[in-house]
């Protein structure tokens, strides 16, 4: 019976395999965090934010704020889901 320790020295990797399950892995846990939303507007609001957080090119540099006025929801409840996305997906501010 090989020990995992035993399989790591002895499977050769295959980097493209690696990265694929890694970005897979990324993504999964994206999406899950977005559909955790309860109607179609809260996940709206949570693909929102996640673009805020990775990419806020993608939404014209749009603020928290401004997302949550548009949304019709409090500060504090945009800043609260801001940090569950950073701390689901382990990113840093």
């Amino acid at each position: 019976m090989n020990t995992e320790a035993e399989r790591f020295f002895a499977e050769p990797t295959d980097p493209q395999q690696a990265v694929r399950t890694m970005a897979s892995d990324v993504i999964c846990r994206l999406l899950i965090w977005m559909a955790d939303g309860r109607t179609l507007e809260d996940r709206g609001l949570r693909a929102c934010i996640a673009l805020y957080c990775i990419r806020p090119d993608l939404i014209d540099g749009t603020t928290l704020e401004q997302i949550g006025t548009l949304a019709g929801c409090s500060r504090q409840a945009v800043h609260k889901l801001a940090i569950s996305f950073r701390q689901t997906t382990g990113m840093q501010e």
